[in-house]
């Protein structure tokens, strides 16, 4: 099951379009280095700020830098779809060689949360004539249709109304919001989504945060930026996209207490459990390293204690083992996507040089 988005945000500042194109390459959010790119593109690899000086300099070259800077799509799928990260980007090409042919885009495969989903950002200016991409309401429901037939084609399920992912009616009255917290949002209109996702970041990070600069720092990465200050009342946080949520919007909509008094005795609480629990360690002798292994509280067990180190440094062996495995597949990976880029950018240069000739024989060519 495939839901196809279009980001409807302010698009016309140079900046939004860098930020795009940085949140797309995020390595956090795409962990398998499943990115692609179409388009006039030279660069050694996939860096953003590289795209984004490219892509500016294509509208420039068509005097077309100004107005709408870039279009940006996200085609999601069911957590409980059986499809891969590499059939996820497959799809996201076959959707840009349909709608956006000439165009300079940007495919990214995010797999940070528990369903897959692919972004694609698209300069709106085109690399073979210069016009500029405009989508009507038609269009948006022809993608529709097209993300439908082409689930179809491989086997992929198709949202239906009424309908649960895996087909079974919808009863009357039966609430289907992935979580109570989507509910409560979902019964107040007034609210956009943005405040359900700051919400369930919230909730994630005030189970594991143990202080304020760690609650900061996890909620800046999973997207969200927090002012929180003594001059002010209220802890402030934004997205990306600059859209705010304060503490007091959420205990509202939520009915969670996340004002600074709660969190500050959240954080109190965790530090008091786990002091007492090292004084509790510190009575065993545990901590204790310095100690000479004849006087240890613990000595006459030393088979267990090494047999447990034994264990420990198996386990961070291995880790570090995936940990290089992980990055030598994913240059490989984009070693590879390289190379096919590289041929694709060449014959599409050459093509598009001839299109430019073509033209400037006819009536000249843009602007410089």
């Amino acid at each position: 099951m495939a839901i196809n988005k279009v980001v409807n945000r302010p698009t016309t500042a140079h900046a939004a379009m860098r930020n795009a194109i940085e949140y797309v390459l995020r390595d956090q959010k795409v962990r398998d280095g499943y990115v692609d790119i179409t388009g006039p593109y030279n660069a050694n690899c996939l860096n953003y700020d590289d795209i984004y000086r490219i892509w500016l300099d294509e509208k420039k070259l068509w005097n077309k830098d100004s107005g709408r800077m870039y279009a940006h799509n996200i085609i999601s799928f069911h957590k409980d779809e059986r499809i891969t990260p590499e059939q996820v980007l497959d799809f996201g090409r076959k959707f840009v060689e349909e709608f956006f042919p000439d165009h300079q885009c940007l495919i990214g495969v995010h797999q940070d949360k528990d369903h897959l989903h692919c972004h694609i950002v698209t300069n709106s200016v085109s690399y073979l004539d210069g016009r500029k991409l405009h989508q009507t309401k038609k269009d948006l429901e022809k993608q529709k249709q097209f993300t439908n037939a082409l689930c179809r084609e491989l086997g992929f399920t198709v949202a239906e109304k009424g309908k649960h992912f895996d087909g079974t009616e919808i009863e009357f009255g039966t609430v289907t919001a992935w979580s109570k917290d989507k509910y409560n949002l979902a019964i107040n209109l007034s609210k956009n989504s943005f405040v359900a996702e700051c919400a369930i970041a919230v909730a994630e990070v005030t189970q594991t945060a143990e202080s304020k600069e760690d609650f900061i720092a996890q909620m800046l990465e999973r997207g969200w930026s927090v002012t929180w200050t003594d001059k002010k009342k209220h802890i402030t946080f934004q997205n990306e996209n600059g859209e705010k949520v304060r503490d007091s919007n959420l205990s509202k909509t939520f009915n969670m207490d996340v004002s600074k008094e709660a969190l500050d005795a959240e954080f109190t609480r965790k530090k008091t459990e786990l002091e007492s629990y090292a004084e509790e360690l510190d009575g065993y002798g545990i901590e204790n390293h310095n100690e000479t292994e004849g006087n240890h509280p613990c000595a006459g067990n030393t088979d267990t204690e090494s047999a447990i180190r034994s264990l420990e440094d198996a386990a961070d062996s291995a880790r570090e083992s995936e940990s290089v495995s992980r990055a030598v597949e994913r240059e490989r990976q984009l070693a590879e996507q390289k190379r096919i880029n590289d041929e694709r950018r060449m014959r599409e240069y050459a093509e598009r040089q001839h299109k430019i000739k073509a033209r400037n024989r006819g009536y000249g060519g843009p602007s410089l």
